[in-house]
């Protein structure tokens, strides 16, 4: 078992939600990049659980609803105390139309999915969600993908009304029942946790990418307003796609592309300071966004026993001071960013 530090429960903003500082990400179960064995899959959430991962995160959109459908499969097996179950909303399955082309992944059910930030869309989502994972209750709802990303800008102003007007309404109004106890959103974009946070009442956020080893865009403006407003930060892709894990080799993905030169240039020389003070790069981009007050947890995905068992090892093996003081001395760290402890 990993020291008691490594997965430390933190509270998960004003929801005061214990949720552990590695948590699990269900994207990959969806067969976002490869068609997962279905024996292998609900493994390596049982391997998390037994290894003190609390949190587990998944949503519809991953393998149109696989992902929850693994997910379920493995809590099922345990007691259920403890855990906290992170589903989103924004997308309705459609189980007779099909699929189509163009979801991204390579497997997952042959359903269709449709946006639907409606009131009664988030909650038809929901209702959906609970029925492919079997549990009669979900702790934490976000609102999903309403970013430039997924819905360019000619239609953000649209969504994030439907989305206010709708989704956010419909989860106000259970968290004021007491079905779910915390709700908030989950993007790419710093800018558009910054705007729903100004905007509504939330508890939590998931951001993707945007706070990480290699750049830090919600450090100026989102973060401090999180911090202001007791949101909890959980961060996705603190790997920036694969390239902080990998390092700067032929291949290395950033944002899901290619990683440009630039990027390498940066990762290469991140490497190198990383390399002097004897910490593998993974370890040191696995670790950094935690020294931030406003991070409660890091949602990692895994597709396997061995890589949730890495990703625990790597959070419970120490970074020296001296490693965060030369990447600052070195100009690839600000300043003023702050560094775990």
């Amino acid at each position: 078992m990993p020291p008691a530090s490594a997965l430390a429960p933190r509270p998960l903003g004003r929801s005061r939600l214990p949720v552990s500082t590695l948590g699990f990400g269900g994207a990959p179960l969806g067969d976002l990049y490869a068609r997962l064995d279905e024996a292998q899959a609900v493994a390596t959430v049982e391997a998390a659980i037994t290894g003190g991962v609390t949190l587990f995160d998944t949503s519809p959109l991953y393998g149109h609803g696989l992902s929850e459908h693994r997910i379920g499969a493995a809590l099922r097996r345990v007691p259920r105390d403890g855990l906290v179950l992170s589903t989103k909303v924004g997308r309705v399955a459609e189980p007779f139309v099909g699929r189509g082309d163009g979801s991204g992944y390579r497997g997952g059910l042959p359903h269709g999915m449709r946006f639907d930030y409606s009131y009664d869309g988030a909650m038809r989502s929901l209702e959906q969600s609970a029925l492919r994972l079997g549990v009669d209750r979900i702790d934490i709802v976000l609102i999903h993908d309403v970013d430039v990303w997924t819905h360019g800008a000619a239609m953000i102003e649209q969504r994030f009304s439907e989305a206010m007007d709708g989704a956010y309404r419909a989860l106000e109004t259970l968290r004021a029942s007491g079905a779910v106890k915390a709700i908030g959103v989950g993007v790419n974009e710093a800018k558009m946790c910054e705007r729903f946070a100004r905007a509504g009442d939330f508890d939590t956020m998931l951001l993707a990418g945007r706070y990480s080893l290699l750049e830090q865009p919600a450090l100026a403006s989102f973060m401090p307003l999180a911090l202001e407003k007791r949101i909890g930060l959980m961060l996705g892709g603190v790997f920036n796609s694969g390239i902080l894990a990998t390092g700067p080799v032929q291949g290395a993905r950033y944002n899901y592309n290619p990683a440009p030169p630039e990027i390498l240039a940066r990762v290469a020389a991140i490497e190198a300071v990383c390399a002097r003070h004897g910490v593998p790069l993974r370890r040191a981009a696995l670790q950094f966004p935690l020294g931030h007050a406003a991070v409660a947890s890091l949602v990692m995905g895994a597709v396997s026993p061995a890589e949730v068992a890495d990703q625990i090892a790597e959070l419970s093996q120490p970074v020296p001071a001296a490693l965060w003081a030369e990447l600052k001395a070195e100009g690839l760290l600000a300043a003023d960013v702050p560094v775990p402890a």
